[in-house]
C-alpha cells in the first residue's frame, strides 16, 4: 500500500513537473511555440525549422557576405536601427562636403596688424593679449574700425576682409600693408556626446575637423562604445558612421567633415549582446556557479565557440553537449540552430559558426540529471509518508 501512495504521489508530480526546468525534445525538429515571421512582406506564425550546424550550413554562411564583420549590411549594422525605433540614413551625408577656407561668423575675435601705424593695431595698449584687443564681430555680423567705419565680416574669410580693409584704408593711407587672422574661434562649435572619454563642446577652426579628430579630441571613445553605430545629427537628419570599417578595413569616406551645429553621439554596445543560459560553468562571485551570463560582443562579432569559452564551458557533469541550441531574433525572420558537441572536435565548426547581436544559446540538461532531480523531489514526500505510517499508527488499516 505505501508503495501504491509513493507510485500515486508521483503520478501526481508528472502532471506538473516531472522534468523540472527547462529542455528540449532530443526528437524536436521544430520549435514547440509558433514565432512571427515575414515571408512576402507579411507577418505570419509559424513553427521554425531546427537547423543542424554542420560543415554544410557553415559553407552556406560564409557565402553569404552580409555575415562577414566589415560587410556594410552586416546584422549589427542595422539591429540598432530595428530596437530603438531609428530612422537614421544609412551612411554618411553626400559628399558635398569638401573643405573651405574657414568662413568668419559672429563672436569670432579678429586680430587685425597695420603695419608701420601701431595707433590702429594696437589702439588699446601694446600689453594686452590679441584675442582681448581684437575686434569681436558682433551678432550682426559686423565690426567697427577706425577710419573704414562698419565692415560686413560674417560669412567672408579673412582674405576678403582683409582685401576690403586695404581697399579702404588706402584713401587715407599711403602704401596700406595689412593682414587679417582670426586670433579666437567662437561662432562654429559641434557636439561630442556618448561614450567618450571627455564629452562636450569642440570649436570648429580653420583645420577642418573631422569625425577622428573629433574623437580623438574628446579623448577617445570607451570600452563600451559601439564604433558600428556612430551617430551624425546634421540639419534635422541622422546618419550613420561606422567607424569600425575606417579603422580596419580603410573606408576613408567614414571620415566625414563636421561643420557647425553637428551632433556626433557615440552609443554604447549594450544591444550588442548575446545570452549564454543552461547547463555552464560560469563562476559568480562567492565562488558558486551561475547557469546565465549575458556577453557583449567585442566590435559586435562573436563565434559560438567564444560565447561558450566566456561563459566557462559546458559543464561536464550535468550538461548534454549533444544538445546546444542557438534561438535568433533574426530582425523579423527568427531561427534555430542546434549543434551536437559530444565529440569535442564539433567546436571547430562552432567556431566557425558567426553569432548575431541578442543571440540566445542554451546548452540542455543531461537526461540522468533530470531523472535525479525528479527523485529528488519525491524523496520528501516519501519520507512525510513514512513519518506519518508511524506516527499514525495507520499500518493496521492498510489490511483492510
Amino acid at each position: 500500500m505505501k508503495s501504491y501512495l509513493a507510485l500515486l504521489v508521483l503520478c501526481q508530480l508528472a502532471a506538473c513537473t516531472i522534468v523540472p526546468g527547462q529542455h528540449m525534445s532530443p526528437l524536436s525538429r521544430q520549435s514547440s511555440v509558433e514565432m512571427p515571421s515575414r515571408e512576402n512582406d507579411a507577418a505570419i506564425l509559424k513553427k521554425l525549422n531546427i537547423q543542424t550546424i554542420n560543415a554544410e550550413l557553415v559553407i552556406e554562411l560564409e557565402k553569404n557576405f552580409k555575415n562577414f564583420s566589415l560587410a556594410p549590411d552586416n546584422v549589427a549594422n542595422h539591429y540598432f536601427d530595428y530596437r530603438i525605433g531609428s530612422k537614421m540614413i544609412k551612411g554618411v551625408p553626400m559628399k558635398d562636403e569638401l573643405y573651405t577656407q574657414y568662413r568668419v561668423g559672429p563672436r569670432d575675435v579678429l586680430n587685425i596688424t597695420v603695419w608701420d601705424h601701431p595707433e590702429l593695431t594696437i589702439p588699446a595698449g601694446e600689453f594686452r593679449s590679441a584675442e582681448s584687443a581684437g575686434n569681436v564681430v558682433g551678432e550682426d555680423g559686423t565690426f567697427f574700425y577706425p577710419y573704414v567705419g562698419i565692415v560686413q565680416a560674417a560669412g567672408r574669410t579673412v582674405e576678403d576682409i582683409r582685401e576690403e580693409l586695404t581697399r579702404r584704408l588706402s584713401k587715407y593711407i599711403e602704401f596700406v600693408q595689412l593682414d587679417v587672422r582670426v586670433a579666437s574661434y567662437r561662432s562654429q562649435r559641434v557636439y561630442v556626446v556618448g561614450e567618450v572619454a571627455q564629452p562636450g563642446v569642440q570649436l570648429v577652426k580653420d583645420v577642418p575637423l573631422t569625425v577622428l579628430e573629433a574623437i580623438n579630441n574628446a579623448g577617445g571613445v570607451n570600452s563600451e562604445a559601439d564604433l558600428r553605430n556612430i551617430i551624425l545629427t546634421r540639419d534635422e537628419k541622422t546618419y550613420n558612421i561606422n567607424l569600425l570599417n575606417l579603422y580596419e578595413g580603410g573606408d576613408v569616406t567614414q571620415n566625414v567633415l563636421l561643420r557647425h551645429g553637428d551632433v556626433l553621439n557615440v552609443p554604447d554596445s549594450a544591444l550588442n549582446k548575446v545570452f549564454v543560459l543552461g547547463e555552464t560553468n560560469h563562476f559568480v562571485a562567492g565562488g558558486a556557479t551561475g547557469r546565465s551570463r549575458s556577453l557583449v560582443m567585442n566590435k559586435a562579432r562573436m563565434t559560438l565557440t567564444e560565447a561558450l569559452s566566456e561563459a566557462g564551458g559546458v559543464n561536464q557533469e550535468t550538461s548534454d553537449p549533444a544538445r546546444i541550441f542557438v534561438f535568433r531574433g533574426g530582425l523579423g525572420n527568427p531561427e534555430i540552430y542546434h549543434l551536437d558537441a559530444k565529440s569535442p572536435d564539433a567546436l571547430l565548426l562552432a567556431d566557425r559558426f558567426p553569432l548575431q547581436p541578442r543571440d540566445v544559446i542554451y546548452v540542455d540538461r543531461a537526461e540522468g540529471i533530470r531523472w535525479n532531480q525528479i527523485i529528488g523531489q519525491i524523496q520528501p514526500t516519501i519520507n512525510l509518508l513514512n513519518a506519518f505510517d508511524g506516527a499514525l499508527k495507520i499500518q493496521p488499516f492498510l489490511g483492510r
